[in-house]
């Protein structure tokens, strides 16, 4: 087999016969070029299929242009929404996008850490797995003076900016909802209290209860991963109970997802029986029966400022790294599977 040999500057300017340094110029759309020559160097380097070496131009620069997103999934409408946003403020401004997937594990988010190190990023937008407990590999992000900026999952202790919805008080919205539907008993299945937004819905839901007047027994607050199967699971020991709930909010809409199949398994009537609320508004919420009720966290915007948070990085590379809080308000989305008549 050949493998065809990678087109450098210098194949560009062999065929224009220039030099390899007014190719790059060129290519950089430097103001010393002509429109004519920059317009040759372009269709022949779309002719020989010439691709930036952006290490390379790192090393020399001090620049890649390019910025690392590490998610913990990319089949999550909230990420995959997040990430188109971040690409289309940072493209505008010259800027191409490395994206990485933890897939919830600790090392592989500290092995996207280490190889988006490597290809010279000129920052980092992240957010969290949720096995991340140590820090240190985000801690070194910042000792290299490599703006990281959080969204979604983030971690006060690293006092950098960040950017979410107010989860706390997204459960108070649920909380209350539930509670004017008539919901007297309300569980909660969560995520891991490890986890700052997840901690934050807990908090939430129990000063929710206690400020309702609903009772807070320990059998109705579980955590999980909120997968469907986290969902299914949690969902099943909470009908064993002696006094069964009357009101499931689910911290995600995967795990509403495996409680709602569930519910309707056991041909439990939703919501007159067990009212259901996720969190998320994955498209999905809108297309099963019943509809589930969830939370709208913004993704657009969230990937919007966090593009443009890192970009006031680089309008001002003098500037240090603050802890710089987005909080956006949530919005929650009433839909057939809480809305009791």
């Amino acid at each position: 087999m050949t493998i065809k040999k990678k087109t450098t500057i210098k194949d560009i300017a062999n065929v224009l016969n220039i030099s390899a340094a007014a190719v790059s110029k060129a290519l950089h759309n430097d103001s010393r070029i002509s429109e004519k020559t920059k317009k040759a160097v372009r269709q022949v380097a779309k002719n020989l299929n010439y691709q930036p070496n952006y290490l390379a131009s790192a090393l020399r620069s001090g620049k890649s242009k390019l910025v690392g997103v590490i998610v913990p999934r990319t089949n999550s409408n909230f990420f995959s929404s997040v990430i188109q946003n971040i690409e289309e403020v940072l493209n505008k401004e010259g800027y191409n996008i490395i994206i990485t997937q933890s897939n919830e594990s600790y090392k592989k988010e500290c092995d996207n850490i280490n190889a988006l190190l490597f290809t010279q990023v000129d920052g980092i937008i992240a957010s969290m797995a949720n096995e991340t407990v140590d820090l240190s590999s985000y801690e070194k992000v910042k000792s290299k003076g490599i703006p990281l900026i959080l969204f979604d999952r983030g971690e006060n202790d690293l006092n950098v900016d960040y950017i979410g919805i107010d989860d706390y008080n997204s459960s108070h919205l649920i909380v209350k909802h539930l509670f004017e539907k008539g919901c007297k008993r309300i569980a909660h299945i969560g995520g891991y209290k490890r986890t700052r937004i997840y901690n934050n819905r807990i908090r939430g839901y129990v000063d929710a209860l206690k400020k309702y007047n609903l009772p807070l027994d320990a059998e109705l607050l579980t955590e999980s991963g909120l997968t469907i199967e986290d969902g299914r699971e949690k969902m099943l020991q909470l009908l064993k109970l002696k006094k069964k709930p009357d009101a499931i909010y689910v911290a995600g809409d995967y795990a509403a997802l495996g409680a709602l199949q569930v519910l309707k398994e056991q041909n439990i009537s939703i919501p007159n029986e067990i009212a259901l609320v996720g969190f998320g508004n994955e498209p999905f919420t809108d297309m099963v029966s019943p509809t589930i009720t969830s939370v709208n966290q913004h993704s657009e915007e969230i990937g919007k400022q966090a593009a443009k948070t890192f970009l006031k990085y680089v309008d001002n590379e003098t500037i240090e790294q603050s802890l710089n809080k987005i909080i956006l308000n949530a919005e929650l989305i009433v839909r057939d599977s809480s809305n009791k008549k």
